[in-house]
């Protein structure tokens, strides 16, 4: 038996490792995730998910929902932290060209479970300018 390895240099996000209890992802900058291209958020309504930043620069995106509207706030990531995402956080990240993070959650998580919500115009200027 060997100690197996696992790397990902692509833009975006992809799974390294994954077995019945959790899965691993290596994400990347992507367009989608740059201050430019961001639209969205996602939340995950059964399980929490972990992000680790190992290089570059991230901001966390969460919005919580009070009285039918989103307050959406940012967290500063600090490299070699864990940050966790409670499951039904709307959240999303922000990140610049070098970035590099370690993505930790259940390996049931998927489209089935995740909701995505498109951001109004509005919404976005309003990020762009926390950021």
């Amino acid at each position: 038996m060997n100690i197996l390895q696992y790397e990902f240099n692509g833009e975006g996000m992809q799974r390294v490792f994954e077995n019945e209890k959790w899965t691993v992802g290596i994400k990347n900058w992507k367009p989608a995730n740059d201050i430019t291209g961001i639209d969205c958020l996602e939340r995950h309504n059964l399980t929490d998910e972990l992000f680790v930043l190992i290089a570059g620069s991230c901001t966390l995106l969460f919005a919580n929902e009070k009285d039918g509207a989103l307050e959406i706030g940012t967290v500063k990531m600090e490299p070699n932290k864990v940050y966790n995402i409670p499951a039904t956080l709307w959240h999303n990240t922000i990140t610049c060209k070098d970035t590099k993070m370690i993505l930790i959650e259940d390996s049931s998580t998927c489209s089935d479970n995740t909701d995505v919500l498109q951001l109004t115009k509005e919404q976005i200027e309003n990020i762009q300018a926390m950021v």
